[in-house]
C-alpha cells in the first residue's frame, strides 16, 4: 500500500476526528457557564462577557461536533479565543504554561485551521455538499 491512497483516505477522516474532539471539550465549557453542568463556582450573571462566551461555546461547539457551518463557526470562535487569550490570560504573565493561556491558545489555532480545512469527511458540511452534487 503506498502512501497516497492511506493519506487520502485518512486526512479528512481524521480532520474529522479532531474537530469532533475538540468540539467536545469545548462545548464542556459552554455546559458549565450556561447549564452549570459539571458544577463549576463560574456562574456569569446573563449578558455578561462570560456568559456571551458560555453561549458562544455552547452553540459554537454543538455546531462543530456536528460539523455544521463549520468555517464561520470556527472562525469566530478562534476569534473568541484570541480575545480570551488577551484578555484574561496575558495579563496575568508572558508565558503561557504560567497564565492558564495554553488551551485558549490551542483552541484558537485549531479552530483557525479548521476555517481553512473544512469540517472533514464526517460532518454534516459534507453531507449537505455531497446531496447537492448529486441533486
Amino acid at each position: 500500500m503506498t502512501a497516497r491512497p492511506f493519506d487520502s483516505l485518512w486526512t479528512p477522516r481524521m480532520l474529522s476526528v479532531l474537530r469532533i474532539v475538540a468540539a467536545l471539550v469545548f462545548f464542556a465549557h459552554g455546559t458549565q457557564k450556561i447549564l452549570g453542568f459539571p458544577a463549576s463556582d463560574m456562574v456569569p450573571p446573563a449578558g455578561s462577557l462570560p456568559w456571551i462566551a458560555g453561549i458562544l461555546e455552547l452553540v459554537g461547539g454543538a455546531l462543530l461536533i456536528l460539523g455544521l457551518f463549520t468555517r464561520p463557526v470556527a472562525f469566530v470562535l478562534s476569534g473568541q479565543m484570541a480575545v480570551a487569550y488577551w484578555m484574561a490570560h496575558a495579563p496575568q504573565g508572558p508565558f503561557p504554561a504560567l497564565n492558564g493561556g495554553d488551551a485558549a491558545i490551542l483552541y484558537c489555532f485549531v479552530f483557525l485551521y479548521l476555517v481553512f480545512a473544512g469540517a472533514g469527511s464526517w460532518s454534516l458540511d459534507a453531507a449537505l455538499a455531497k446531496g447537492r452534487t448529486t441533486a
